[in-house]
């Protein structure tokens, strides 16, 4: 396994993929530094859409702690990114990018970890993580309320 790139070497990085200096790097951005280092490394792509993209990173555009922060995820080689991936698709059923209140029942129910009787308790569950407050959690937000739940 490589070493990990400095914080420096990092920042240089991004700012050669921030071609309009913007601060943001987009997911097309990301996917052709992604692509290009398996390709030298002769493996098969990680994230092999622009989809399977999007899904694991949680937004279309990154600033620098976005990009950062998934550098230092897939350096680790976890795993975790995919498994989250996995378990927001099982939650988010409509397949819209969101887990709404009542998509979190129904999962929930199915798995026998909802009785329906809370009254507001997924209005609640969503809140505690929804940053956006748009009543629903995207990947990130989702993301984060699992690692919370399993520290």
């Amino acid at each position: 396994m490589t070493a990990p790139l400095s914080a420096s070497d990092l920042s240089r990085v991004f700012h050669k993929l921030d071609r309009d200096g913007d601060g943001l790097v987009s997911l097309d951005e990301l996917k052709w530094l992604l692509d290009r280092t398996v390709a030298v490394a002769g493996a098969a792509p990680c994230f092999p859409s622009l989809d399977d993209l999007e899904w694991s990173v949680g937004k279309p555009l990154l600033n620098f702690e976005d990009f950062s922060s998934f550098y230092y995820e897939i350096s680790e080689g976890t795993g975790e990114t995919d498994d989250l991936v996995g378990a927001f698709k099982v939650f988010d059923e409509d397949d819209d990018g969101f887990i709404s209140c009542e998509e979190l029942e129904r999962v929930l129910s199915r798995l026998g970890m909802w009785d329906g009787g809370r009254g507001g308790g997924c209005e609640r569950m969503i809140d505690a993580y929804d940053v956006d407050k748009d009543g629903r959690l995207d990947f990130q937000e989702f993301r984060t309320m699992m690692l919370l739940a399993m520290s």
